[in-house]
């Protein structure tokens, strides 16, 4: 009985579960009947999920032939991001829209990526005859169905009823299919919303060139016109990559809308480079690894040159591979000089890093490695005004080590010469205004001579490199520290009276006398003035004061400070020569 029992379970168990065949038929019945719903007022929606989709690799078809063998021929997208990298291929997409509502769905069918060359779209219209839309950007920007940088299509599905749409993509660059769906409205919001985005973005990229076209007025340093035209050139190659020089430079020239972009960005590449080079001194820093970076400087003119001659897809690796080798020569000279201590590699070396890492998503996303969104698409340009500004601040650090080098001694890294003629006025101006004192100490190292004949020029440098270090430590802001020339020095001291000064100038004796320098015992002498509302009211009164109180010191047999008396309380005090300490 048993036996009878378990013969018919297995003879009727087939019929009571479906073959594995038909399973499988099944399910891929419910994914061809599967549709993207929609509806009136409906919010933005990705596609890329929905799509069936045919590669066309070998021989073309036709759109009636694709129509009746496209239960055959479209297939569910078998990935999770429909962008496919460089392709000779066709690539044709349908999208099955189904509208359960009592009302009429007039909707937009997006293509975000605006750089495919040839994009064929066909609708049915409610008498189902098919029209066909054919755009790209090697067509007039005005074979578009809606006049925007993106691909839009106007479809309008009736009230509970279905409509399928066909697509064919077909581009000598990069294969990024980013299909979306929403209501006239939303579709025309969000474009409005962006191209709002997009205007801040380059309005940012204006107010950087012209900012810096003020500074190359007043600084006239060559850096700055290699900064403007990288930016320049930048900013257009961004334009023509998200679609606006396209709708707005040059409509009418598709040629243009292609191989503008790759001509941007040679010349982007190569003032970048040169850009990189000036503002890091690298000739200076490291001349080996430049001459790198001139060979790259070449073969990048090298290929701007042919550029125009060559087609599109034929360029675009070269171009790839020397992004890629010019981020990193950059990069590679950046931490060189960085690690010698540049104060502008650092802002530099942010910016660079910041670029290098959005070039490397955009990348990915081009060659199929990461999804094409909205962070990968626009990735190259969120990180490029980031490195304009980054690259701002270096230029600033740079004037600002060259106005630090041109107003500061080489030997001592006190302020020189110059800056205290330049500074001396203005103190002397603030004294008058605000009837403080200020105060003047002139320094000379005794017996230089002697230190430089017996023991060498190296010896003297030596000294006067530690008598720089001592100033550096003991004179604090706004007390300004200068070597003046030779074995000079003086030490400004606003708001502050002689005396002050002179237990300044006292602790400084006392410091360097303390301090051999190799075996050497060295002594300065010092000369104090000050400064009034009355007397020694200019630059010229008030040194030429502070320098007959440090001759007086001299006279005097060295090593100590003297103060400089007016010629009025010298006479009241009996006294011909100024005080000493």
């Amino acid at each position: 009985m048993k036996k009878i029992i378990l013969t018919l379970m297995i003879s009727i168990l087939p019929l009571l579960l479906p073959s594995q065949a038909g399973a499988e038929q099944a399910a891929n019945q419910l994914r061809e009947d599967s549709a993207v719903l929609v509806f009136a007022s409906m919010p933005t929606t990705d596609l890329t999920q929905d799509i069936n989709l045919y590669i066309e690799e070998a021989a073309e078809i036709e759109f009636p032939q694709l129509l009746q063998e496209s239960a055959t021929r479209l297939q569910p997208l078998a990935r999770t991001a429909a962008n496919f990298g460089f392709s000779h291929s066709a690539y044709w997409v349908s999208l099955k829209l189904h509208n359960p509502k009592t009302t009429d769905a007039a909707l937009m069918i997006r293509q975000d990526y605006p750089l495919i060359d040839y994009v064929d779209f066909w609708d049915q219209d409610l008498a189902g005859v098919w029209r066909a839309t054919s755009t790209g950007d090697r067509r007039v920007f005005d074979a578009r169905a809606v006049g925007v940088r993106d691909f839009l299509f106007p479809v309008t599905v009736p009230a509970n009823s279905d409509k399928t749409v066909y697509f064919r993509f077909k581009s000598d660059g990069p294969m990024n299919i980013g299909l979306s769906i929403a209501d006239t409205g939303h579709t025309l919001s969000r474009v409005s919303g962006e191209q709002l985005l997009f205007g801040a973005y380059y309005g940012g990229f204006l107010v950087l060139v012209i900012y810096n076209l003020i500074l190359f007025l007043a600084v006239k340093d060559r850096a700055y016109i290699y900064y403007m035209v990288y930016v320049v050139s930048y900013g257009l190659y961004m334009s023509v990559h998200n679609g606006f020089a396209f709708q707005y430079i040059w409509p009418n020239s598709p040629w243009l809308a292609n191989q503008s972009l790759l001509l941007l960005l040679g010349v982007s590449l190569l003032f970048g480079l040169k850009f990189s080079r000036v503002v890091c001194s690298t000739q200076h820093w490291v001349p080996r690894t430049d001459r790198i970076a001139v060979v790259l400087q070449v073969v990048t003119a090298t290929l701007l040159l042919v550029t125009p001659f060559l087609g599109y897809q034929d360029l675009i690796f070269a171009y790839s591979l020397l992004t890629v080798l010019v981020c990193f020569c950059i990069l590679l000279l950046g931490s060189l000089v960085l690690l010698r201590g540049s104060v502008p590699a650092r802002y530099f070396m942010v910016a660079w890093a910041t670029l290098l890492v959005s070039v490397l998503i955009y990348m990915f996303k081009q060659f199929g490695f990461l999804p094409h969104n909205f962070v990968t698409q626009n990735s190259f340009q969120m990180g490029s005004l980031l490195e304009m500004v980054l690259l701002s601040l270096a230029l600033s650090a740079r004037v600002n080590e060259m106005q630090k080098l041109g107003y500061s001694d080489a030997l001592t890294a006190l302020a020189n010469r110059r800056h205290f003629d330049e500074v001396l006025p203005r103190e002397i101006d603030k004294a008058k205004r605000t009837k403080k004192p200020l105060s003047l100490i002139v320094i000379d190292i005794d017996n230089f001579k002697a230190v430089n004949d017996d023991h060498g020029h190296t010896s003297g440098d030596e000294v006067i490199e530690e008598l720089g270090r001592i100033l550096r430590k003991h004179v604090r802001r706004p007390t300004l520290a200068c070597r003046y020339g030779g074995e000079e020095f003086a030490v400004l001291v606003p708001n502050t009276g002689m005396e002050q000064a002179g237990v300044l100038a006292e602790r400084l004796r006392c410091l360097v006398k303390a301090s051999p320098i190799k075996g050497l015992h060295v002594t300065i002498s010092l000369g104090v003035a000050c400064c009034t509302e009355d007397a020694l009211d200019s630059p010229s009164a008030l040194f030429e004061a502070a320098d007959t109180a440090l001759y007086q010191a001299k006279h005097e047999g060295k090593d100590r400070v003297c103060f400089y008396q007016l010629p009025e309380l010298a006479r009241r005090t009996d006294e011909a020569q100024p005080a000493t300490s």
